[in-house]
Formats: structure tokens, sequence, C-alpha cells
């Protein structure tokens, strides 16, 4: 059998402008399916920006929990950053030709890495995946160290894209919007709710990490909206709605 190819690396996206962010990456969003290149690259490009309102990714290593195959990653590194990958699907992490160097199988709730190991522990949109939030949170806190950086964003199940590729169905319950989507497919979501996607609200995660007394939230509020929007999160019920992906960044204490 021949060798995978290993495809080159885009380079990465300079920040997103504030004037326009959201509207970039709104459309980036939509163009998702047809262009994940250009789409996760821009995102990577803006969790860079974000984190960097905090800390200097310059010689911090950064562990990426679930970023398949290493957007973000190789945002970090462009950033002067050491960055590790921990993905659970050895799939997802060789979606690019192959596992980039610094990458591990590995399962977000059970991080093979000491205590207290990295500058930065990110995670994006992974959270809703799953079935155990608490666990991983806890995970993330773990291996910072102290006066670290965690950076946790995911999908809200009551948000337009809840359900994934099952939206809006799921509206009508998970159970439902799989069958649907099977029917008119052939075949069950690659996101099978109740398996790999879980109704996840910002509610519970909000509660577990303001009750952290080894965690300070810096930041909390809906990710691809502008900063003045932050208010959505404080709304409780139509945060569930409004917010869509909700951004939380830490700073570990002890």
């Amino acid at each position: 059998m021949a060798a995978p190819r290993t495809l080159p690396r885009r380079p990465v996206e300079p920040a997103v402008p504030g004037r326009f962010r959201s509207l970039r990456l709104f459309r980036g969003f939509l163009g998702e399916q047809s262009d994940p290149d250009g789409f996760y690259t821009l995102l990577a490009g803006d969790a860079v920006r974000q984190i960097e309102r905090h800390v200097d990714l310059a010689g911090r290593t950064v562990l990426d929990v679930g970023g398949g195959s290493g957007y973000f990653t190789d945002a970090f590194d462009a950033r002067g950053a050491r960055g590790l990958l921990v993905e659970a699907d050895l799939g997802e992490l060789s979606g690019r030709g192959g596992p980039r160097p610094g990458s591990l199988v590995g399962d977000g709730c059970r991080l093979p890495l000491r205590d207290a190991g990295v500058d930065v522990s990110f995670s994006s949109n992974v959270l809703e995946h799953v079935p155990d939030p608490g666990a991983f949170i806890d995970e993330l806190v773990r291996v910072t160290r102290p006066g670290g950086i965690v950076y946790l964003a995911y999908t809200l199940w009551l948000s337009p894209w809840g359900g994934h590729e099952t939206s809006p169905w799921h509206f009508l319950g998970g159970a439902y919007a799989a069958r649907r989507y099977a029917r008119r497919h052939g075949h069950p979501p690659k996101n099978r709710y109740g398996t790999s996607l879980f109704a996840l609200g910002a509610g519970r995660v909000l509660r577990l990490v303001r009750s952290r007394d080894d965690v300070t939230v810096l930041e909390a509020r809906p990710r691809y909206y502008p900063r003045w929007c932050g208010f959505v999160v404080r709304l409780p019920g139509l945060r569930e709605l409004l917010t869509w992906n909700l951004l939380l960044i830490l700073r570990r204490e002890s």
C-alpha cells in the first residue's frame, strides 16, 4: 500500500479585522462544506487573536484537544508556540494526509499528559461531543499550569446549528432529527445523538466553571459575534437560543 500523501499546509490566516470579523466568520461558515480548509484556517486565526488578548503565545506550550487535522495547532505554531495536538479519532488526525508532528491519539477526558504541563489548553467545538463535559473541563484545567489559560468553545444545542448536519430538525428532538437524516440520506449522520453528540446548553457549563475555585472566568460570551454582544450570555433562557457558540476563556489559579 502506498504511503499517504502529505498535503501542503495552508498559511495561517491573519487575525480577522474587528470591524468585519463577524461577517467574515459567517461567510466562512456558510462555505465550510465546499471549502473546509478556508473556513478552519480563518477560524484558527481568529482563535489565536482571542487568546493573545490574554497571553503572548511565543514560547508557550499550547495543547489543542480534539483539533482534528491540526488547523489550530498550525496557527499556534505560526505565532511561535509549541503546539501539541490530542485527537481521539485517527481518521480526523490524518485528514490532511497524515498526523502532524507533535500529535497524539487520546481521549480528552483522560489526557495523556502530566499535571500542569502546558501554558494554554485549547478546545474548539468538542465539548458538545463528549458525554461528560465536567470530566473534560477537569482535564483541561488539570494539565494547565497555574497562571495559564484555558480556551473552551462549543456549539449550543438550541442554536441553529445545534444538531450539526441534522439541523434544524434537532429542535423537534435529537432522536427524531437523526432518524429523519437517515431516511433522507440512506445512512446515519456522522454525529449520532446520544452517542457522539449531546444536547448541551450554556447554563450547565457556566455553572460548572463558575463553581470552581481553581479558575477565574476571564471571558464568557458568544464566540462569533462582536464583543459588545457579551451581554447575551447573561440572559438565562435567551442565551441558549441566541449565543450559538459559547466561548469561555479561563485562567487557572492554583
